[in-house]
Parts: structure tokens; sequence; C-alpha cells
């Protein structure tokens, strides 16, 4: 006979309830915020992501969509309150005015969003006789250009052409005759408008002479060379240029210099100024000389 504990059932371990480590580990992540909102948004957006994508694949649905984007725009760009339908210059002569035109062609009525003001601007401003410009949407569907315009201070002969020139020898514009702009000084010359502050200063250092000057000449693109009626010329040095013109104001007033059969003041040198007669003066003064040598 088998012993009375060998027929004894053996007793069943108690069950564990708590969950394995990795069990826990994934009901933690699964209760975190960030994994619930991805599980419960991300998924669905997904879905819709590959169904959209998968449509869009297709030629023919991505054109339907431009056509669709480009209906849109254009709904809304050509609502009236966008469109422009005239331009005005402001600041700016008829001349000016025209070329303004001339280099911002377009075709009324435009849609607002067509236009590129800053390009606009500087096309204007790239223009002789404009210093700055602004291009701006107006009121009444008006495209805005205010011009500030340059202001010539000089006639430059630059060879056949007569330009005008501001303080800074910048072109400002052209004349097709000098009596256009007699008000304005006249100078020649290579390099002449690079040096417009002292062909200023010269012209109005020569007041007194104002009346029989003709303009001035830049000489070598170096020094000024001052033009009188009767063909007479006043040689300054490149340095002290105002200063020696002072010379020749003084002796002017004192003895008449200019009044004389005077050619040229030479003034390039000026511890030893030189004046030369014209031609008639000196053939007078040859045959005065010859006279007293045969007396």
């Amino acid at each position: 006979m088998q012993p009375l504990t060998a027929m004894r059932p053996r007793a069943s371990l108690p069950r564990d309830p708590a969950p394995s480590k990795w069990k826990y580990r994934y009901q933690r992540w699964m209760l975190t915020p960030g994994v619930r909102g991805l599980i419960r948004f991300g998924g669905p957006l997904a879905i819709i992501g590959i169904v959209a994508v998968s449509w869009y694949s297709h030629d023919e649905n991505r054109a339907l969509v431009a056509a669709t984007v480009a209906q849109a725009k254009a709904t809304i760009q050509q609502r009236p309150e966008f469109m422009i339908s005239a331009m005005q210059v402001e600041g700016a002569t008829e001349d000016l005015a025209a070329s303004v035109a001339l280099v911002l062609p377009m075709s009324f009525p435009v849609s607002s969003f067509e236009l590129d003001l800053e390009t606009m601007r500087k096309r204007v401003e790239a223009l002789d006789g404009i210093r700055s410009a602004r291009v701006r949407l107006g009121d009444a569907g008006k495209l805005m250009v205010d011009i500030t315009p340059r202001v010539p201070v000089a006639v430059w002969r630059d060879g056949d052409l007569l330009r005008l020139i501001d303080e800074e020898g910048v072109y400002a514009g052209f004349v097709e005759s000098r009596t256009d702009r007699l008000d304005l000084p006249l100078i020649a010359g290579d390099g002449a408008q690079d040096h417009i502050a002292e062909a200023l200063d010269l012209f109005k250092d020569a007041k007194p002479l104002q009346e029989r000057m003709r303009g001035l000449v830049r000489m070598g693109e170096r020094r000024w060379d001052i033009v009188l009626d009767r063909d007479q010329r006043i040689l300054l040095p490149a340095d002290g240029a105002v200063g020696a013109l002072d010379r020749v104001i003084v002796l002017q007033q004192a003895r008449d210099l200019l009044d004389r059969d005077v050619a040229v003041v030479d003034m390039r040198n000026p511890n030893r100024p030189t004046i030369r007669v014209n031609k008639e003066a000196a053939g007078a003064l040859h045959r005065a000389g010859q006279t007293e040598a045969d007396n």
C-alpha cells in the first residue's frame, strides 16, 4: 500500500495577478498622452494622407487641382478693388513723365498683384534726370509714381551733345541748343563733369566777368581755362585756381587788363603770370619796333 501522503492531491500555487515587466511597460507607454493622441489622430491622418497621395499621383488629378487653384487665384486678383486703371506721374516735367511711361509699359486695367513695384522703381530711377522715385498704389485704382528730379546746375558740352548735369556731376537730361538754357553756365572738356564743384566755385568767383564769360574748359583733365568773348582765355593752374582768378580780376579792375589787346592771361605759374597779346597787337608792336630801329 502507498502511504497516505502520496494519495493526497498536490496543492496548486496561487496565481500572481501582477503583469510581467514588459507588459507593464507597454501599458504605461499606451497611457502616455502623446501616444494616445498619436493613435487617436495620427492614425486617421496617415490613412487620409495615403489616400490623398495615391489620388494626387495621377496626372489628370494634378491638372484638376492646378486648374482649380488658378481659377480661385484669378477670381480674387481680378476683383474690382484690386484693379489698376491708370498711371499718374507726380513731380516731373512733361518730357520726364513721357520717359517714365516708356520704361513702364503696361495695358490697363491690370491687377495690382501682377505689378512688381520695386522693379518698376529701379527702372524709373535709372532714367537721366531722376534722383529718386517712389512707386505705390494710390486711390481710385491709380498707380502713383512720385518723382524727385535732378536739378541741373550746368550745361556740359560733350562732343556734339549738350548734357545737363546736376551738382553731383550726374546727367540730368539733354538740350538741343545752348540757347535753351542760357541761365546755366557752360563747361566743356573731358572729365569736366567730375569737377563740377570746382567749376561752380569759379563761376561764382568770376561774377565781375560774367557778362563776358562763355564758359570753362577742362584741359588735360587736370585744370581749367576760362573762355571769354573776343577769343580771350585765362589759363588757371591745377591747384589754387580760385586764387589765381582773383588776381586776374584785381588786375582787370585796376588796369583794365582784359579790355586791352590781350589774347591769353597765363596764370599756370602763380609766381610768374604771362600775358600774350593777339596777332594784330603783336604785329603793331613789331612794326613800331622796326620804325624805332630805322630812326
